[in-house]
């Protein structure tokens, strides 16, 4: 597939400017006819909601209304056909191992050239991911492991995990969506089997390895 096949983008950042100048470069060099920007993940939903669908996601993951790799976690859960590259100024090499794990097409550091932009756009275009020179796509770590298994959850399994990290009850979860408690227990325990773990607590631990935090080298 080459990449003049993604004839629609759609930008993931929240600063306009940055979008501008990365919608210039969609069209300069891939040559994207229509770009569309959202500037928070609520936003980007909505859009993809109600279409018409891109072949194509730039996803920045800082965001107002997300943290760590939710919400590349909760766009692969959303629509998981859909190519996401993840564009972001953190370029440490943990979080970008962990994008792919979550399921990333590729990642571009924003400080990236045109150059740069090409070649991760050709090689998502022919069904490739693309890593920042001097990266190992088998590099791994325990990371990187969580979030390939916190990627597997389905969009309402991710939605009561973020509610079990907010501390809530099965009781009020159900009242927060709308559904049965007896479903929300039936969640839980797909959840954790998802995850590998035996209690709720651990699996709060392992949607916690996904926050910048875990990716800030010490020192």
């Amino acid at each position: 597939m080459p990449t003049d096949s993604f004839a629609r983008a759609l930008i993931v950042d929240d600063h306009p400017l940055f979008c501008d100048a990365l919608a210039l470069t969609l069209r300069g060099v891939a040559g994207v006819i229509e770009v569309d920007a959202a500037h928070s993940l609520t936003e980007a939903l909505e859009r993809l909601d109600r279409g018409p669908m891109p072949g194509l996601v730039l996803l920045d993951l800082d965001l107002p209304d997300v943290e760590g790799l939710d919400g590349l976690i909760r766009l692969r859960a959303t629509q998981p056909e859909l190519p996401v590259l993840v564009v972001s100024s953190m370029a440490e090499p943990r979080l970008i191992r962990a994008a792919l794990a979550a399921g990333a097409a590729g990642f571009v550091p924003k400080h990236a050239g045109r150059e740069s932009f090409r070649a991760a756009l050709d090689a998502v275009g022919q069904g490739r991911s693309w890593l920042p020179d001097g990266m190992a796509e088998d590099d791994d770590d325990g990371a990187a492991e969580a979030v390939a298994r916190l990627s597997q959850l389905t969009r309402q399994q991710a939605k009561i995990l973020d509610l079990l990290c907010q501390g809530k009850l099965n009781k009020q979860i159900a009242w927060e969506l709308s559904i049965a408690e007896t479903t929300v227990k039936a969640h839980v325990t797909a959840i954790m089997r998802k995850l590998g773990v035996q209690s709720r607590t651990q699996a709060v631990l392992i949607a916690q390895q996904t926050k910048f935090t875990s990716f800030v080298p010490e020192g």
